[in-house]
C-alpha cells in the first residue's frame, strides 16, 4: 500500500467503478478510464501497469485506508464492538461505489481469474480491519482470527448485495450473526476462553 493515499488514487478507483457501472467490466479501456477519471492515459499506465486487475487492488488499499484514517486509536469498547464497527465503515466506504461493486461482485464467480486475481489481497485486508479492531494478528490465534474473520466479511458482503437501504440495516443484522457464529466457533475450538471479545484481546 502507499503510505499515504492520494487524490490520484480515489480518482482512479472512482472512475474505475463509474465505468464498470456504465460498461461492465469488459468495458474498462484506457480511454474510458481517462475520461472519468480526468487523469492522462500515462498516469494511469503507471498507477494501473497490469491493467483493470491492478485498479482492483488499488480499489482493496484505497478502502483500507480510509477506515484506517477514520480509526480513533484507543477507542475503547469490546474486540467485538470494534470488529463490528469497522467492518461497516468499510462496507460505507464502498457505499458510494456500489452501481459498479455490486454487479461486479454478483459476476465475479463467471470470472474465475478474477477471483484469483483478487484472493491475497483479501486475506490482508482482514488483517488490516483487526489492527483497527486492536485485536492481535500473531501467531496461531491471530491466524484464526483472520480465518474467522474473512467468513464473516463474506456473510455480510452477500447481505450488502441484496441490501438496497439507506440505513443498511440487512447488513448490520447479517454482520451480528456472523459474528455470533465467529463466537460460536471459537469456543467449539476453544481458541481461547470465552466469545469473541475475549479471543480477541491483544495482548
Amino acid at each position: 500500500m502507499h503510505d499515504m493515499m492520494d487524490d490520484t488514487d480515489t480518482r482512479l478507483v472512482t472512475g474505475l467503478w463509474q465505468v464498470v457501472a456504465e460498461h461492465g467490466w469488459e468495458g474498462v479501456t484506457l480511454g474510458r478510464l481517462a475520461a472519468a477519471t480526468g487523469l492522462s492515459r500515462a498516469v494511469i499506465r503507471e498507477r494501473a501497469p497490469e491493467g483493470p486487475e491492478a485498479l482492483l487492488r488499488l480499489h482493496g488499499e484505497v478502502m483500507d485506508r480510509l477506515v484506517q484514517d477514520g480509526t480513533v486509536p484507543g477507542q475503547g469498547g469490546t474486540p467485538r464492538d470494534r470488529i463490528f464497527d469497522a467492518v461497516m465503515r468499510r462496507i460505507d466506504a464502498m457505499q458510494p461505489h456500489r452501481a459498479g461493486l455490486v454487479p461486479f461482485l454478483r459476476a465475479l464467480p463467471r470470472h474465475p481469474m478474477l477471483a484469483v486475481t483478487l484472493g491475497p489481497s483479501l486475506p490482508r485486508s482482514m488483517v488490516r480491519l483487526l489492527e483497527v479492531a486492536e485485536v492481535s494478528t500473531g501467531g496461531l490465534g491471530g491466524a484464526l482470527r483472520v480465518q474467522g474473520l474473512t467468513l464473516v466479511w463474506l456473510a455480510t458482503l452477500r447481505a450488502w448485495l441484496d441490501d438496497a437501504s439507506t440505513d443498511l440495516g440487512k447488513t448490520m443484522a447479517a454482520l451480528d450473526r456472523a459474528l455470533d457464529r465467529a463466537e460460536q466457533a471459537a469456543r467449539s475450538i476453544r481458541l481461547d476462553p470465552g466469545d469473541l471479545g475475549q479471543v480477541g484481546d491483544v495482548t
